[in-house]
Formats: C-alpha cells, structure tokens, sequence
C-alpha cells in the first residue's frame, strides 16, 4: 500500500499488516524507508487514539518500593507519619502537594504519575512560606473557603486555589512576606492572617464591578474634603462608600482575623484599580473617618503597581514608641488631620487640645460641639482629635460615635 495519513481503523488495519510484510526490510531500502514511513504513521494515530494511561499514584508508590524493597515506615520521611503513610496507601487519605514533592525528590517518582496528568510538573514552590501557618480553620469558618475536613493536610492545595481567585500570586506578592506590607504593622501581628485577609479583600472587590473605572490623580485634596464632608449625614458611611464606587475605588469591609491588629489598608489590584479596605475593629465615627482619609492618601500618593501594592495598618501604633519612624504614614497622617480639621483651626482652639487645660467634663463637651457646629462636621470628628491629642481616652466617650458605624454596613457588603 501506498503510505498515507491514517484516518480510520480501517487505515489503521492496513498499515499494521503492510508493517508486517515489511519487518525485514533493510534501513535505506526503499521498503526500508516505507517502514519507517508508516511506523511513524501509526505511532501518530495510536497516540490520538489509544493513549496510554499514567498509572494510579498510589500503585506507582507502591512499585517504587517494591523496587527498592522500603516498608511503609520507610515513607514517613515523604509522607509524615507511620498513620498517614497507612491511610495514603491504604487510599483513606489523598497525597497534597508537598507529599508529592518530597515522593518526587525522594523515589524519582514523575511529577505527572503523582499528579496523575501528562506533562503535568509541580506548581511554582515559595519557599518563603510555610503553607500550614495559615488561619485556614478561621478561614472556613468566616465562609472565605470551603473545606469539609482534613484542611490541614490540604492548606497548600487550599491557599493557591484561595490566592489564584484573588487575582495570582502576582496579586500581593509573595515577596511581601519578606519585605512586609508597610511600617504601621504591629509587631505581635501574624502576617499569614494578614496575608489572607488581603486577598479575601481582593476577591471580595473582584466579586463587586464597578461602574467606573478609576481616573489616575483624581484624588486630590478638594477630593478628600468632599468625602470628609459626609460625616455630617447619619449614614455618612454608607454615602461614603457609594461616592467611591462612583469614582472608581473599591470599598470593602471586612472583620479582621485574629492576631492582626489591622484597622484598615489600601491596595491595587492586578488592573490598577485601587481598593480601601476596613475592618471596623474599632466601632467609632471617628475612627473610620479618619482611617478612610488616611488610606485614600496612601491611594493617591503612595500606591503604584510597581513599587509599593499594599499598605495596611494599625492605627493603634499611631504615634506611639514602638512605632516604626515612616515618612508615608506621617504624611497621610498629617494630611487626613487637615483635612477633617484644618491647622489653623486647631492652632485657633488650641485649649481644646492642651492636655493641661482645664475645660472637662460638660464644658468641654460644649466646647467641642461649638467647634464641630462652626466647622460643620460631626462632633465625633473634633472629639476624637481631643482624644487622641491628650491621649486620654476616658475623655468624651460619648460623643466618638461608638457602635454606629458597623451597623450600617451589615449584610450589604
């Protein structure tokens, strides 16, 4: 027969038996070459058609020590222990990733046999993470991933699915564990919860289209002073977060996980678009409008998809001695406190803030309500600033707006 492209079984048929009439013909005859010819033929077809299967993992495990003569206790080094070795043979308990790694380096077993898939390798390693430190227990709890049981055993396969919906590593990168995420961190926080709050953030404005799209220095300081403006109104925080959108900016709420000491941040993402993200830890007007201007600063002047991706912060360190000296965080914090109250108008009323002045209880509640009346922003604004200025937080608890900003936002973000 004529060598030509196979196409059908019958094809196929042919070429096998043409195969065999040809089995003794010598390399560079012309039968040679017509061998060779259709061997190539039919490997092609056989390749579409019958495909040969990678072996099961767990039976290649079991090849491999049966070559090499090692007993499952052999396999705690690759796998973790005398039990988990007995259930991953036994296929009461899948391999994860990084069993499959150590079975890999280990017993040369392929990459695609382990993860049962042709041409499959193993997914970029960050050696610069320890996959298990991740509050993944909390994190399925607060509904940011699912997993029925045995998440401990799957906290890598779990945070790559987890970071590859947040937009790839490229998202926060991973070089943020080493480099941090900005100086206002406390240092008892455990970056892995703030790691993880962050891309839960971007999957959340992910998941919220915007409008519009973000204008580049738009943000500017007669910007900043329209969204100060809202406090005034009773669900000024809600206003605050349509204004936003409305302009391009993700707004985000959401709880902060334990051990982050984390009151708000500001990030980008992938495209660009920038995010303002807040826990509400603390539940006070004044905090949150502060946090808000302080973090749209960070936006407009501290934020670019090639430096600096994310900032986070603990408010808590403001200005304290354990606080990291930072030119960025005493710029967005000299701006926001010009912006909700003027230096003139501080310098003006400078008793309101003199630790040693004596107006307190009723009078100095007067006080700041004439204060916020003449300037036409929300008391809790001015006594806040009084607060945080003779840091002394007994003062005006009253009048900060505690418990009415959380509220606002329940269920609707």
């Amino acid at each position: 027969m004529k060598p030509r492209l196979i196409k059908t079984e019958d094809d196929y048929n042919q070429a096998l038996a043409r195969i065999d009439e040809l089995m003794d013909a010598k390399m560079g005859s012309p039968e040679g070459d017509e061998l060779e010819l259709l061997s190539a033929l039919v490997e092609m077809y056989e390749e579409k058609h019958y495909p040969i299967s990678l072996p099961d993992p767990i039976d290649a495990v079991m090849f491999r020590m049966e070559q090499a003569g090692l007993s499952q206790k052999d396999l705690v080094p690759f796998i973790g222990s005398k039990s988990k070795v007995s259930e991953v043979l036994n296929r009461k308990r899948p391999l994860t990733l990084s069993m499959m790694r150590a079975l890999h380096k280990g017993l040369g077993i392929p990459a695609e046999v382990l993860l049962n898939e042709p041409a499959a390798v193993f997914p970029t390693d960050f050696p610069e993470i320890e996959w298990g430190r991740f509050p993944i227990a909390q994190m399925v709890k607060q509904g940011w991933v699912s997993c029925k049981k045995g998440y401990k055993d799957k906290s890598e396969e779990i945070m790559r699915a987890f970071i590859l919906k947040a937009g790839g590593s490229d998202a926060i990168p991973s070089v943020a564990f080493k480099k941090g995420f900005g100086s206002r961190v406390n240092p008892r926080a455990d970056r892995y919860a703030l790691m993880a709050w962050c891309w839960q953030v971007l999957i959340m404005a992910q998941e919220r289209q915007l409008e519009r799209k973000f204008k580049p220095n738009s943000i500017d300081e007669s910007f900043l002073r329209n969204v100060a403006r809202l406090c005034l109104f009773d669900e000024g925080p809600l206003l605050a977060r349509e204004f936003l959108e409305k302009n391009g900016i993700h707004f985000i709420i959401l709880p902060h996980l334990d051990k982050a000491y984390l009151d708000g941040a500001s990030m980008l993402m992938p495209d660009g678009a920038p995010v303002i993200a807040m826990t509400l830890r603390h539940d006070r007007l004044d905090n949150f409008w502060f946090v808000l201007i302080h973090e749209l600063v960070h936006v407009a002047k501290h934020l670019s998809l090639s430096q600096q991706q994310i900032i986070v912060d603990d408010m808590d360190l403001r200005s304290m001695e354990i606080e990291v000296d930072d030119q960025i965080e005493k710029e967005a914090d000299a701006m926001a406190e010009e912006i909700l109250i003027p230096q003139e108008t501080r310098s003006t009323h400078f008793k309101l803030w003199d630790e040693n002045n004596p107006l307190k209880g009723r009078q100095l509640g007067m006080a700041v309500l004439s204060l916020a009346s003449s300037m036409q922003v929300h008391p809790a604004i001015i006594a806040g600033a009084v607060r945080f200025q003779r840091k002394n937080y007994k003062l005006l608890h009253h009048m900060v707006g505690q418990g009415q900003v959380r509220v606002q936002f329940l269920g609707s973000n």
